[in-house]
């Protein structure tokens, strides 16, 4: 039997990986998709996730996860009046298939065992651990005293433990060959409701133009993503010679009061599943905070899931009033996400 099976590789479910293995517990992770994994992102990593990789891997993210420009400088805001706040900070300009996948490796050199193209895809509670049905070349079991569900908004092992359905954002992007007037260093945010009914951004990868959209209702996305192009032709030159991918992702769509679900049953959740996500969709540090926070409360309490989930809640408290400080400041910048304004 193994301590805890930990779904999904990203930061969350790496940096639980790696705490309780550095701890001498036995871990399983498994990944559904083949390592390393492609994950829709902007790649940034803000200063808060360059010191969280410093403090729970023991070292800076290493330069071959980066892509052009390494360097990133901040944010740019454009408020649904069309208003420009500059928000300058340290950043690094990384692959997430590069960045997520050495993560892994720092948990399997710490002794987790990982299990990539395997679906954790139906759980049952037993008197004190939980039998986890698992998906790969062939459907089998394995037992866990915990299960740490990190696999992200798109898991399907919440959905059936869970009968409300999660509202949920649809992320499309694009990647071009092209120019454009801006500072490549940045990522550019736009609050105007007539180019997304989210927001929309750009930003750059290896010298390949990144412009996407973020809609409620995907039936909308060409037409907002039409705007959009229209809209970064006229203020900043905008030429695009070639279209080399298009994708499209979900993310959770973050109600008033940003709510997290810590745990069912045995199950306890982290990362973006969990209801970690911070505005323009940064769930990297959020997710590499709760996932080491929620290790560490099993660490601590591994004979009493309530305690587990008490202190999991406290340690996460900061994280969690950071979040919705977040919210409530872009809800000051549009009107578009005045339902998150602070009370």
């Amino acid at each position: 039997m193994y301590d805890c099976i930990i779904i999904g590789a990203g930061p969350a479910g790496s940096t639980a990986a790696k705490t309780l293995a550095d701890k001498g517990f036995k871990v399983l992770l498994v990944e559904k998709f083949k390592l390393p994994r492609y994950k829709s992102c902007s790649g940034v990593l803000i200063k808060k996730s360059m010191d969280l990789v410093k403090l729970y891997f023991g070292e800076s993210t290493p330069q071959f996860t980066m892509c052009a420009p390494t360097e990133n400088r901040g944010m740019i805001f454009t408020t649904d009046k069309g208003k420009e706040y500059r928000f300058e900070q340290e950043g690094l300009n990384v692959w997430r298939s590069s960045f997520d996948n050495w993560l892994t490796t720092k948990a399997a050199e710490s002794g987790a065992e990982v299990r990539d193209g395997t679906a954790a895809i139906d759980r049952k509670e037993q008197d004190g651990y939980v039998t986890v049905t698992l998906h790969g070349e062939k459907t089998y079991t394995e037992d866990a005293r915990y299960v740490l569900d990190c696999e992200g908004v798109v898991g399907s092992l919440k959905r059936k433990i869970l009968s409300k359905p999660q509202g949920y954002i649809t992320t499309f992007q694009t990647f071009n060959k092209g120019t454009v007037d801006l500072d490549y260093h940045y990522f550019y945010a736009y609050l105007q409701p007539e180019l997304s009914e989210y927001d929309a951004w750009f930003n750059v990868k290896d010298n390949l133009l990144v412009l996407g959209v973020s809609v409620k209702d995907p039936s909308q996305i060409a037409g907002y993503y039409a705007r959009f192009l229209a809209c970064m032709k006229e203020l900043h030159g905008l030429r695009i010679d070639e279209e080399t991918k298009s994708e499209k992702w979900l993310m959770p769509h973050i109600r008033p009061g940003c709510a997290v679900q810590y745990r069912a049953g045995r199950v306890f959740f982290a990362g973006e599943i969990a209801g970690f996500l911070n505005p323009m969709g940064e769930g990297i540090s959020a997710g590499m905070e709760s996932g080491h926070c929620l290790a560490c409360a099993v660490a601590k309490h591994f004979d009493d899931a309530d305690m587990i989930c008490a202190d999991y809640r406290q340690s996460t408290a900061t994280l969690k009033t950071y979040m919705e400080r977040q919210w409530g400041f872009v809800a000051g910048m549009a009107d578009t996400f005045a339902e998150k304004k602070l009370k």
